[in-house]
């Protein structure tokens, strides 16, 4: 009687997967576009603490999936997280591990000839879909040195200015109807280290990046293909005082908002969200082949 009992487990269990698998193919709807919106030091205890004063973020929320408990990478800084978000592993893996990283400061475990560093988000899609429109917009000239700049249509850098860079984004998005867009949004890292986290100053500044993704948000909707268009909202790291890297969950505890049509609408992520689930997630969006490298999943799995 072993055998049977055996065969009968095993196609349960195969039926489990098969079915588990089906769910996780309704959650991650096939797109063509996807907009990856990212402010800079956007804590998500902000966002707990002062509800109704981020309508922009809050319409997200309601129309797609969200966590308020992203995780950053350790430290808590700008360059190794931004890398992490667009290269599907941490810095272990691509090497970035500093607050300004430039270039690796740890050999990174495996580099994409043509591009030259760790396999990203941007290389894959050049790669898979050698067609596809793409860009980066960014305030923060940091950003430029963590994609692979072969592999986009549009790089551009707008020194610290977020207005420009919300307007060369919507340009972007009117005319090309991208595949894959980024923007980077610079604020409000700045204010946090000048003025402080939570302060109000600081909250003045989440309010701006809120009507700004509004902005960019009703681009989206007005001249790209909603049925077809994801669009996802998220940052590197929160902030403690006028400072951030450590280990504190205010420090290391973002937004990640995933909307979209076949997205569940209102519903709050109960996975554990990492900044390398990011890149993944894009990837399933797009239906491209996550390069082996990478150790992070979609978040709507």
């Amino acid at each position: 009687m072993i055998k049977p009992i055996r065969t009968i487990s095993l196609a349960l269990l195969a039926a489990g997967i098969s079915c588990w698998a089906g769910e996780a193919t309704a959650k991650a709807p096939k797109m063509k576009h996807v907009v990856m919106i990212g402010s800079d030091g956007f804590s998500a205890e902000v966002v707990r603490a002062n509800p109704g004063k981020f309508p922009n973020l809050e319409r997200l929320m309601q129309e797609g999936s969200y966590t308020l408990e992203a995780r950053s990478v350790l430290p808590s800084s700008s360059a190794i997280n931004w890398a992490t978000l667009l290269m599907g592993a941490g810095s272990e893996m691509h090497g970035f591990t500093e607050w300004g990283s430039k270039t690796p400061e740890v050999e990174p475990i495996y580099v994409d000839e043509q591009y030259g560093l760790f396999p990203g988000i941007f290389g894959a899609v050049r790669r898979q879909m050698p067609e596809a429109k793409t860009g980066v917009v960014y305030s923060w000239e940091g950003i430029g040195y963590l994609f692979e700049k072969e592999a986009v249509d549009l790089d551009r850098g707008t020194q610290d200015n977020d207005d420009e860079a919300t307007k060369l984004f919507c340009d972007f998005l009117k005319e090309q109807q991208p595949t894959l867009a980024f923007i980077h949004i610079g604020e409000p890292d700045h204010t946090g280290h000048t003025i402080g986290w939570m302060t109000p100053a600081y909250v003045k500044a989440c309010q701006r990046v809120d009507s700004l993704v509004g902005v960019i948000y009703d681009c989206i909707r007005e001249n790209m293909d909603m049925k077809s268009t994801a669009v996802i909202f998220t940052a590197d790291h929160g902030g403690k005082g006028t400072v951030h890297g450590g280990k504190s969950m205010n420090e290391m505890q973002v937004p990640y908002i995933i909307v979209g049509r076949g997205i569940p609408a209102g519903q709050k992520i109960e996975r554990i969200v990492m900044k390398y689930d990011n890149a993944p997630t894009i990837a399933e969006l797009l239906r491209i082949k996550a390069p082996e490298q990478w150790y992070g999943k979609s978040v709507l799995r």
